[in-house]
């Protein structure tokens, strides 16, 4: 009997468990979007069952579950809309592939958005807008960058921005992978001229202040990524405003894009606010074009090519500048004779070769080739009274002579390969690189005071200079760079999870110098609450000396003499960063606030110095420091349809020379951005774009003088920029918006017009005198006194923007 019962129980069982088995069912697919692109990382659930499953890097998935007589299974990411299948009795393995739209593409009128989730250190940054934003510098990225978190810039003239207590040597820019380089001789914001990054041939831009991945290069700070566009279509806009003007033509057909670029921009109508009076002629104009072929699916080609050429000539005719406080106003008149002459010529060039294996296979050859040649030149000669206002009394009369014969030529060339890998939940990248670096610099600039009959500085035997620097230098080398790293997206029941790994490695011939980075970094979304991210990273950041940092002075004979450091080293940052996203809806509108904790150790460190926008090194290791802080940012669309920011940054850099700490150069305490777009209710015609700044004050100290000198404090720099716009062309309801212009071919739907823009934009609009840098005054005693350069002031700008 026990015998039988316990074959019935079996049986039993097994009646029971062959049904399940039966109907056990399996759906695979691909999740794709709205473009045919892989969805990664999308979340499928099947309702009442709680079973889920998670799309692969090519948006493969699969999941199996039990049958029923109605199953609901659900799609979802975040950015895309959320698609549901139901299936009726479903059985054995099902195919169904999915297609799961973007949030910002139109449906039936509407238009949702939803603010793009960061799991990594590099944020993406939309310029959709930056057209009609004012912007002194005439609407580069660079001005974009400088809103962010964690980034200051105080001189509208320079599109230059310093990143959590670096300078601007210390941040990499890179566009279509290929890292581009800037002039070297350039020491004021007047003779920069235009940046390489063309913003009307930016299609993507990255941006990470910290704790970025392996792949990019061996700077401290911070990394630039822009993407250059591959049109689709003819699309071409041209611009103008009292600051230059830009025209842009692009042609793709899917197999072969075009993209040609031409900027001219002018800064005479800026300067004419400045103290010093003269005759301004500035004239900045580059061509730039890019190329993209694809023959066959497996084989693409690129090309980048850019020649640039900057020219800035002045004759300085008078200056007045009162400064002090309201109890102890001083005034500083000049008289000059004289004249400068600068030209900075730039030739880039890059080609792409890539062959794809297979979808998740590709290689990829780069070479690129960087040429500068920089003249500055001048003779200046000055005649100065430094009054007290309210006696009248003359605290200092002299002349003083500048004269500069300054000539730099520098080329790059490099050569690199890299290949890129998908497998499951991994994505490897890996490369290697070789550059070949030469510079040849003359230098030879002199400055004389005489200060009420008697040469500065003052001695009874012989006529000195107050400053003297010669240099004849030539350096030729080469530097050997890889990389590999690793991405890995997985989950688990916590939530999701994104890990970067990657190590760099590095050989310059100059000091046979070996330096190794690894980098990692966290991002974390919890299942528990997915509006929320959480990151961390931390890495090794070593930057290996260019050509400036190389220059140590040394004084012979009374005079200042450069000498190239043989046993330079290089700097080295360490990062530690902790950040946090939440994303939240206010008035069903998109908002994300977040917040990164960070402390960077330095070592190795190279001191400069900063005048105006020119850095000067020490040129050797001699310090050590720190840099600290916390960045803030709340993003969103504070007005519906447009994106508004706010970021507000505390940091803290200091660095120990000779066993004393001095706040470095860029030490912001305190910075505050807030960029805000509207538009008039009821229509889209008229917008509105709102630019402000506010930013504590940097250390200062006189010219030509070491660290332990730099103990006084700039004032804060504070500036608002605002402009209006009008759409007179386009739009969607409707085509032209003055009536004179209705029944014309403008407003014919088959016009190729799209639109055009008319603005108008308030520079400085509360005409506040920023302070820039200072001219120091010595009188025979030995007094001195640091007169303000003040920046520019306010300015009316007009512009129009054509769209085709």
């Amino acid at each position: 009997m026990p015998t039988i019962r316990l074959l019935l129980f079996f049986a039993a069982l097994l009646m029971a468990v062959t049904p399940c088995l039966a109907d056990r069912v399996t759906v695979k697919g691909v999740i794709r979007d709205e473009h045919g692109s892989p969805v990664e990382v999308a979340n499928i659930f099947v309702e009442k069952q709680l079973i889920g499953a998670t799309s692969n890097l090519n948006g493969e998935y699969t999941i199996a579950f039990e049958s029923a007589d109605s199953v609901v299974i659900i799609y979802s990411m975040i950015g895309h809309q959320t698609r549901r299948r139901i299936l009726s009795r479903p059985t054995g393995v099902i195919t169904m592939d999915i297609v799961l739209p973007s949030l910002n593409m139109e449906l039936q009128g509407v238009t949702v958005k939803e603010t793009r989730r960061q799991t990594g250190t590099m944020q993406h940054i939309s310029m959709k807008e930056a057209r009609l934003t004012p912007d002194a510098t005439g609407g580069s990225v660079e001005s974009y960058i400088a809103t962010q978190a964690g980034v200051s810039s105080t001189n509208e003239l320079s599109t230059q921005y310093n990143v959590r207590g670096g300078n601007f040597d210390e941040n990499s820019v890179y566009v279509n992978g290929i890292e581009v380089y800037r002039p070297l001789l350039i020491r004021a914001g007047q003779q920069e001229g235009l940046s390489f990054i063309n913003p009307d041939m930016v299609e993507n831009i990255g941006f990470s202040s910290g704790g970025y991945e392996a792949r990019f290069g061996d700077k401290m700070s911070s990394v630039l990524d822009i993407t250059y566009r591959r049109p689709e279509q003819f699309e071409s806009t041209l611009s103008a405003s009292l600051l230059g003007a830009n025209a842009y033509v692009g042609y793709g057909n899917g197999r072969l894009s075009l993209t040609n670029s031409i900027r001219y921009k002018t800064s005479e109508y800026l300067l004419g606010t400045l103290d010093t009076h003269g005759e301004y002629s500035p004239a900045f104009i580059d061509y730039q074009t890019f190329l993209h072929w694809r023959p066959t699916d497996r084989w693409s080609m690129g090309f980048i090519g850019n020649i640039s050429q900057n020219k800035y000539n002045f004759v300085p005719h008078d200056r007045s500048t009162s400064f002090g406080t309201l109890e102890d106003v001083k005034n500083f008149a000049v008289f000059f004779a004289g004249k400068e002459q600068d030209r900075f010529q730039t030739f880039f060039g890059a080609y792409n070769l890539s062959y794809a294996i297979d979808k998740d296979n590709i290689l990829s050859l780069n070479a690129a080739a960087y040429h500068t040649n920089e003249r500055e030149t001048y003779d200046i000669i000055g005649q100065y009274w430094l009054n007290q206002v309210d006696t009248e009394e003359n605290l200092g009369v002299g002349t003083y002579m500048e004269h500069a014969r300054n000539y730099l030529q520098a080329g790059v060339m490099s050569l690199g390969l890299s290949g890129e890998h998908k497998t499951g939940a991994h994505h490897i990248l890996w490369g290697m690189e070789t550059k070949n670096e030469q510079v040849r610099e003359q230098v030879n600039e002199w400055e004389y005071r005489d200060s009420a009959g008697y040469s500065m500085p003052h001695t009874a035997q012989e006529l000195e200079l107050i400053y003297n620097l010669r240099s004849r230098n030539t350096v030729h080398n080469q530097r050997l760079s890889a990389y590999v790293q690793d991405t890995w997206r997985f989950t688990n029941g916590a939530g999701l999870f994104v890990l970067n790994a990657g190590l760099r490695a590095s050989y310059w011939t100059w000091n046979h110098e070996t330096i190794v980075s690894p980098r990692a970094s966290l991002g974390f979304v919890p299942a528990a609450n997915e509006n929320f991210t959480f990151r961390l990273a931390s890495g090794v950041y070593h930057q290996s000396p260019f050509y400036k940092e190389l220059r140590d002075t040394t004084i012979i004979d009374g005079s200042y003499h450069v000498l190239l450091n043989r046993d330079i080293r290089s700097q080295r940052s360490i990062h530690f960063v902790a950040a946090a996203d939440y994303s939240f809806r206010i008035f069903d509108r998109p908002f994300k606030f977040s917040a990164e904790l960070y402390y960077k150790a330095l070592s190795n460190l190279i001191p400069y110095n900063v005048d105006n926008i020119r850095i000067t090194y020490y040129g050797e290791n001699c310090a050590t420091g720190y840099a600290t802080g916390l960045d803030m940012k709340l993003f969103g669309e504070f007005v519906p349809g447009t994106d508004s920011w706010l970021t507000c940054s505390f940091m803290r850099t200091e660095e120990n020379i000779d066993g004393r700490w001095y706040p470095r150069p860029t030490d912001q305490r305190v910075n505050l951005s807030f960029n805000f777009s509207d538009y008039f209710p009821g229509t889209d015609r008229w917008k509105m774009s709102l630019r402000a700044s506010y930013a504590n004050g940097l250390p200062f100290g006189p010219p030509h003088s070491g660290r332990e000198k730099q103990i006084f404090r700039a004032p804060a720099y504070r500036r608002i920029d605002i402009g209006m716009s009008y759409r007179l062309v386009g739009g969607e309801r409707v085509r032209v918006g003055i009536p004179f212009l209705q029944g014309t071919a403008l407003a014919s739907p088959q016009s190729p017009v799209q639109n055009i823009w008319l603005g108008i934009d308030a520079f400085n609009l509360l005409g506040i005198r920023n302070v820039n840098s200072y001219y120091w005054i010595t009188d025979i005693d030995n007094h001195q006194y640091a007169v303000p350069n003040y920046l520019t002031d306010r300015r009316v700008n007009f512009r129009i923007l054509c769209e085709f």
